[in-house]
C-alpha cells in the first residue's frame, strides 16, 4: 500500500517529465532569424564512431575585435537554443557579443538523455564507463572522451570558421551538463575563461565530484554557480530508488558550499546565485541570461 501510494504521488511528476523528454527540437531563433546574430552549423562524429554531434554557431552581426569574439560553448545544444530568446542577445550588444556554441547530439530531441547521460558524468569510482542506476542504468563515464573531443576537435574547428579570443571562453551547462562543467573546472581549470554550473547533479554517485574536488588547488578561471530555490520540493522521504537515495546523501546547501570553496582558492572567483521559487528544469532557461551577460563582458545580474 505504501508503494502504491508513494507511485500515486509521483504521477503527476512522471507526466510532466516524460513529455520534456520525448520533446523534439521546436521553434527557435535559428530558423526564425535574429536581428543581431547569423546561425551556421557543422557536424562531428567521436573518435571510436559511435557517436554523431551537431554544433551550431550563433554568430553576431557586429564585426570582431581585433582580438576576436569572446565565446561561450553551450552543452544540451538543442534545448539551448530553444531556450535563446532575442531580447537577450540584445542586451548582450551592451557589451562585447560573444559568439555561442550550442553543442550537442545530432539529434531532433530537445534532450537526448542517453547520449547527455554518457558524455557528461565523469568516470565512475571503477575508473571506467559503466552502467548507472541512478541514471536509468544508461552508460555513464564519457566525460573525459567528450572534452577531448571539444579541445582537439569542436574548439579548433570553430576557430577555423570565426575569429574568436581564446583568452575569452566560457562553458555553460545545466543538470548533468552543470556536472560536467563543474568536473572541467577541476580537471582543466585553465581551459576556459569563464565556468557556469547551473543547478549541477552534485547528487551523482551520492556527491562523489565533491569528494574529488578535496585537494584542488584553484586555477585563473571565474565560476558561477546557479540554483533553483525550488529543486528539492520533489524528494520524498519514503522514496528508496538509487536516484532518491543518491540526492539525500547530498546537503541540501552542496552547490553553494562548494562555490565558497572554492572561492577561496588562490586565482578563483567563485559566485553563487540561488533563483526563488524555480525548480530544475526551468533553471536552465534561467540560467542563460546571466551566462550571456557574463560572456559579454557585462555583469551577470540586472535589476528588473
Amino acid at each position: 500500500m505504501k508503494a502504491l501510494l508513494l507511485c500515486l504521488a509521483l504521477m503527476p511528476l512522471l507526466a510532466l517529465a516524460r513529455p520534456e523528454l520525448e520533446q523534439t527540437l521546436g521553434p527557435n531563433l535559428a530558423d526564425e532569424g535574429s536581428a543581431h546574430y547569423r546561425f551556421e552549423s557543422f557536424e562531428l562524429t567521436s573518435a571510436d564512431g559511435a557517436r554523431q554531434y551537431r554544433i551550431r554557431l550563433a554568430i553576431p552581426r557586429r564585426e570582431a575585435p581585433p582580438r576576436g569574439y569572446p565565446v561561450l560553448y553551450l552543452l544540451d545544444g538543442n534545448a539551448a537554443l530553444m531556450a535563446l530568446r532575442e531580447d537577450w542577445l540584445v542586451e548582450v550588444q551592451q557589451g562585447q557579443p560573444p559568439l555561442l556554441v550550442m553543442m550537442g547530439p545530432a539529434s531532433n530531441l530537445r534532450l537526448d538523455l542517453p547520449a547527455r547521460v554518457f558524455d557528461y558524468t565523469p568516470l565512475p569510482p571503477e575508473g571506467v564507463a559503466a552502467l548507472d542506476a541512478s541514471l536509468g542504468n544508461r552508460a555513464t563515464g564519457g566525460a573525459p572522451a567528450f572534452r577531448e573531443l571539444l579541445a582537439k576537435r569542436i574548439k579548433p574547428e570553430v576557430a577555423r570558421r570565426v575569429r574568436v579570443d581564446v583568452a575569452r571562453q566560457g562553458i555553460w551547462g545545466h543538470s548533468l551538463g552543470g556536472l560536467f562543467v563543474l568536473d572541467t573546472l577541476r580537471v582543466e581549470p585553465n581551459a576556459f575563461r569563464f565556468y557556469i554550473a547551473a543547478s549541477p547533479s552534485l547528487w551523482w554517485q551520492s556527491g562523489l565530484l565533491l569528494k574529488r574536488f578535496e585537494g584542488f588547488a584553484g586555477g585563473l578561471g571565474q565560476l558561477l554557480v546557479l540554483q533553483g530555490g525550488a529543486e528539492r520540493d520533489g524528494l520524498h522521504a519514503a522514496d528508496d530508488s538509487p536516484r532518491a537515495q543518491a540526492m539525500a546523501a547530498v546537503p541540501a546547501h552542496a552547490a553553494r558550499e562548494l562555490s565558497k570553496q572554492l572561492g577561496r582558492l588562490p586565482g578563483m572567483q567563485a559566485q553563487y546565485h540561488e533563483f526563488a521559487g524555480l525548480g530544475h528544469g526551468p533553471m536552465l532557461a534561467a540560467s542563460l541570461r546571466p551566462a550571456l551577460r557574463l560572456a559579454a563582458g557585462l555583469a551577470p545580474f540586472v535589476e528588473e
